[in-house]
């Protein structure tokens, strides 16, 4: 693992029956970094993320994260590690607000019995709830804290869970398909948040089928197809990799390019 890696993954593999849908995957994202994990779809960047943050065990190969393995850890004891994620379906609590959905992500770093028999809306104004809202106002969400989130647009609720798993305090965010569902605005806002986040520190791998969005947060990116890395290295370089050209174009496309 190169010294600089906050997370590594070696030799990691997955099979569900007889389908082998992680294979051998190695790479590191340093300290830092800001990584895309991409590739056409079902290459296998959802299952590498479950992989990473606990919902699936790994078959074999081993997840590093500063330096320890979390291969065996459950999730909550990941997020405790300094990990946190989005999923690519929202799972926000639809009945609660906007901002006790964020103080959820607070919830799971709480240390404590006391703390983590709080109710989530106790203390109206306590430095959770403030804290939350600083975050929700940072991303750029022009709502009331307030609302319920059912009553929110999907939109909404995508930036809503990217501001959850921040609000757990992470080394390394995971965010699946963050901009999916944001019209151009939003996106374009979404970057420049995840930029700040970023230059604050957090180290970000993000999975992402719109490469605009990609290429405005990411600076290194890992190809996945048929679950297998094909790549490792720049957006440009990647562009210009014929198994990265075979897998987006296919075989004739790429021979005609």
């Amino acid at each position: 693992m190169p010294a600089d890696a906050l997370l590594a993954l070696e030799g990691v593999q997955k099979s569900f029956g007889g389908l082998k849908v992680v294979d051998d995957v190695s790479f590191a994202v340093p300290r830092g970094g800001r990584f895309g994990l991409i590739g056409p779809n079902g290459a296998g960047k959802t299952t590498v993320f479950n992989l990473i943050s606990g919902v699936y065990p790994i078959d074999a190969g081993d997840i590093r994260l500063d330096g320890r393995s979390i291969a065996t850890l459950p999730p909550r004891e990941r997020v405790l590690a300094g990990l946190a994620r989005s999923f690519q379906n929202i799972r926000l609590m639809p009945h609660l607000s906007a901002v006790e959905n964020v103080m959820l992500g607070q919830h799971a770093r709480a240390s404590g019995l006391g703390a983590l028999l709080t109710p989530i809306g106790w203390m109206p104004r306590g430095r959770w709830r403030r804290a939350a809202e600083a975050l929700l106002a940072e991303a750029g969400l022009d709502i009331d804290p307030g609302e319920v989130v059912a009553n929110l647009p999907y939109g909404i609720r995508k930036k809503i869970e990217v501001v959850r798993a921040l609000a757990s305090n992470p080394t390394l965010l995971l965010l699946d398909e963050p901009a999916a569902g944001l019209n151009p605005s939003e996106t374009a806002e979404l970057a420049r948040f995840l930029g700040r986040i970023a230059d604050g520190g957090t180290t970000l791998l993000v999975v992402e089928h719109d490469m605009g969005f990609v290429n405005q947060v990411c600076d290194q990116v890992v190809v996945l197809n048929f679950g297998a890395k094909i790549f490792e290295g720049t957006q440009a370089e990647a562009r210009r990799d014929p198994l990265v050209r075979e897998a987006y174009l296919g075989q004739e496309q790429t021979d005609a390019a």
